[in-house]
């Protein structure tokens, strides 16, 4: 199976967030902001997880709601060739946090811009990953029995971030996309980013196999 994708993945870049004059869009690293340890401590101790046989952890986006940004399109209409919708559930992370993806219009999820890629300053990568790390553990232990099992399609800081966070909480996440052979492969390429861009031909088709298998799995 084929997917259209390539290496920068530009289309994430707009910003043409739909908002109200009375929106504040927030432009701090958004894992410091006390809005967004609010919304994750609503999500934690507030928030009822539907169960799912599946859940599948894709990366937060730049564009806003991210279900309209041209990754998480990408994303869904893979998603949806293989599995059908009551079966999974949609989980977001990254510099957001972590959220169901039902959420995505709450309050600050829709209301920020910012990029880890262009950080520089490796004090502040250091800190979102051990916030991300203990975000993702707390969420992973409080739907440790919601999903049967857990595909993850993310590359650089954020896969760091889902791995430690499944370690700290003792809960597998079952398939993470795309295999290293694969990121080893891109990373060989001539790419703005060095271990390139989610909508890239390759590791959609791993993310495919990935959904595949794990789907196959359950029966």
């Amino acid at each position: 199976m084929h997917f259209h994708g390539h290496c920068y993945g530009m289309e994430d870049l707009r910003t043409d967030v739909q908002r109200t004059p009375s929106d504040k869009i927030l432009t701090d690293p958004p894992f410091y902001l006390p809005e967004f340890e609010a919304s994750y401590r609503y999500i934690i101790d507030v928030y009822e997880v539907p169960p799912r046989d599946i859940a599948i952890f894709i990366p937060c986006a730049v564009r806003k709601p991210y279900s309209t940004s041209p990754s998480h399109r990408i994303m869904r209409a893979i998603i949806d060739k293989v599995l059908q919708p009551d079966s999974f559930h949609l989980v977001i992370f990254g510099t957001c946090g972590i959220l169901p993806a039902e959420l995505e219009t709450m309050y600050p999820y829709a209301h920020y811009q910012y990029m880890l890629g262009k950080v520089k300053d490796p004090s502040i990568q250091e800190d979102f990953l051990r916030i991300e790390t203990d975000r993702v553990a707390g969420y992973l232990q409080k739907t440790k029995d919601t999903y049967k099992k857990r595909i993850a399609y993310c590359i650089g800081p954020f896969r760091r971030a889902l791995i430690q966070g499944s370690e700290l909480a003792g809960v597998p996440i079952d398939i993470i996309m795309p295999g290293k052979d694969v990121i080893n492969k891109i990373m060989e390429l001539d790419c703005p980013f060095q271990e390139g861009s989610l909508n890239m031909e390759e590791y959609l088709e791993e993310f495919y196999k990935g959904l595949v298998l794990i789907r196959d799995s359950l029966l």
